[in-house]
């Protein structure tokens, strides 16, 4: 029986975004060129306090200072995520919760990452120190990046090092932003 008017249009209207849906909630699981997860990932080893020593700027940490990662298990076997910062401008904490689950195995620094319902965002770790004292994380592509620390401050060499090997893989590290971590 075919479909009458009004409604004929609302389903042909709502057709393509049914056909782009599982792209759309898949798309931001993607691997910019020439990053490598790393391999022998231990979650365990990971879990806990990381502090944001150097990030490229996007909207939901704009102008926040004293930024942390909180990484613990969930029940479902999954990651609690709780980022955390210093919005000066209001001069309060704010707190971000979401959730993060591997993409591939649980020994490959590559995990899905989403505060927002049920999509998802690339969470790739590329370096991480043996003692996992710090890690360098991108996105899906070279808009996202994170340099992170177990300790608040890291030696020159560490930031020229990640720099180095930031702008060997494209990403553009004139852009980079380094909070502050005083309190």
């Amino acid at each position: 029986m075919p479909i009458p008017g009004p409604a004929k249009t609302r389903f042909a209207a709502t057709l393509p975004l049914a056909f782009c849906l599982p792209w759309l909630l898949t798309s931001c699981l993607g691997i910019p060129q020439g990053v490598q997860p790393v391999s022998h990932f231990d979650l365990d080893q990971y879990l806990g306090e990381w502090y944001e020593i150097a990030r490229l700027d996007h909207s939901f940490e704009r102008g926040l200072t004293e930024v942390t990662a909180r990484y613990s298990l969930r029940d479902d076997g999954g990651v609690k995520v709780v980022n955390r910062g210093f919005d000066a401008s209001n001069e309060q904490w704010r707190e971000a919760e979401g959730r993060a689950y591997f993409v591939n195995s649980s020994t490959e620094g590559y995990l899905k990452v989403s505060f927002f319902g049920p999509f998802y965002g690339s969470y790739i770790v590329f370096e991480l120190d043996p003692d996992y004292r710090y890690a360098f994380v991108s996105g899906a592509n070279t808009d996202y990046l994170w340099l992170l620390a177990r300790e608040p401050t890291v030696d020159d060499a560490l930031i020229a090092r990640f720099k180095h090997s930031a702008q060997r893989l494209g990403f553009d590290t004139s852009d980079l932003i380094f909070p502050q971590q005083s309190r």
